[in-house]
């Protein structure tokens, strides 16, 4: 349990994201506050509320197939149904769709850690009824909302080495941030993976996993991956997928327009949490004793603005851009037509956009983001 709450962009938007005859699915990570989130936000609302969950047998029976016809019976009389990791529900969409047509004045919640099982179950049986979300770990957006500039930038230390999870930024100690991490990554984060897609190998992934984490900001070659952990490619493509289906890294591809110069074939993966790369790593050392601070800053800058596009609605296609003689940007945004690119320094340096970048995209903006300016860039 969260101890002292951290607020969550979601509270001011709930009462638009929740509406009848519709079902709110919210995705996002194993242990980030989803549930809490939901409860404390039902805690406002009046009618009568269910809440259930995708482990318990009994709601398990009411969606089965035997059973749909009958839905409305038993759930019926409720103004909002809340069920908390639908994933493990089999006959979960059938249902909700059966309950939404027949009772367009309920309003339905399902959270969900995998989205790659929710969004096959409820995807198309809902096409046109349902709202998706994504709740992050804690974000910089959010904190600075709530403690203020300069609180942020003191937590920024600890936001690079733990992460944001918000039971780890409650924890009174270095030793007990360091044990939380520990047991997420042991206990919860690959759990999707292993009872919904029935990974058997779960020291493979974990080795696949450390190997991204020292490759962050690097383009990864999945043949080399395969070669290390004697793995074949195809196998390397699955597990990628599958991590990035249950929110532990996120995937980016290269920019082009068709120079012959620029790297297209290849990705570069980002953790969602610095606390959970470390945890993989084993590796929680100050940043006056790591050489990795580059891609500590790297990783948290490019999830913080993954989190601001979410949360704020700017759709903007990702990519990184680099050219075979090795000039890169970190990430570019295209949106409505613009090109944005964006360098990630832990040091502030007078760096200037590489002169190809400029010559072939002479409208496109170019920042550095270091200690100076990376609030403004995520709020």
């Amino acid at each position: 349990m969260i101890t002292n709450w951290f607020n969550r962009y979601y509270e001011a938007e709930f009462s638009t994201m929740l509406q009848k005859g519709k079902v709110l699915v919210l995705y996002g990570p194993r242990r980030v506050g989803k549930t809490e989130l939901i409860n404390k936000l039902l805690g406002l609302q009046p009618g009568k509320i269910f809440r259930g969950t995708g482990d318990d047998m009994d709601l398990k029976e009411v969606f089965s197939a035997g059973k749909l016809r009958n839905i409305s019976t038993f759930l019926g009389g409720f103004n909002i149904i809340f069920i908390d990791e639908a994933q493990r529900i089999p006959e979960i969409g059938q249902g909700l769709k059966m309950l939404v047509d027949q009772h367009e004045d309920i309003s339905i919640i399902v959270t969900g850690s995998s989205s790659l099982d929710l969004t096959n179950k409820v995807g198309e049986p809902l096409t046109g009824r349902h709202i998706q979300k994504i709740l992050f770990p804690l974000s910089v957006l959010e904190l600075r909302e709530q403690f203020g500039s300069f609180d942020v930038h003191q937590k920024l230390d600890e936001l690079l080495i733990y992460g944001g999870y918000p039971e780890v930024l409650n924890q009174p100690s270095r030793e007990e941030k360091i044990e939380y991490l520990i047991s997420l990554r042991d206990s919860y984060l690959l759990k999707d993976l292993f009872e919904i897609e029935n990974i058997r190998f779960a020291s493979k992934i974990l080795q696949l996993l450390k190997l991204l984490a020292f490759q962050i900001g690097n383009e990864v070659s999945l043949t080399e991956l395969g070669n290390t952990l004697e793995l074949s490619k195809q196998s390397i493509e699955r597990y990628l997928y599958l991590l990035e289906k249950a929110f532990v890294i996120q995937r980016v591809g290269g920019f082009s327009r068709n120079l012959r110069s620029e790297v297209v074939k290849t990705a570069r993966y980002y953790f969602w949490d610095n606390g959970v790369r470390n945890a993989v790593i084993n590796n929680f050392n100050q940043l006056n004793l790591r050489d990795d601070i580059g891609m500590l800053w790297e990783n948290l800058m490019f999830i913080e603005r993954m989190k601001k596009l979410s949360y704020k609605k700017i759709h903007s296609s990702i990519y990184f851009w680099r050219t075979y003689d090795k000039k890169e940007i970190d990430l570019v945004e295209e949106r409505d037509g613009n090109l944005f690119g964006f360098e990630f320094k832990w040091k502030n340096k007078k760096i200037t956009a590489p002169k190809l970048w400029s010559e072939t995209y002479p409208y496109a903006k170019f920042e550095v983001i270091s200690q100076d300016n990376y609030q403004q860039f995520l709020i």
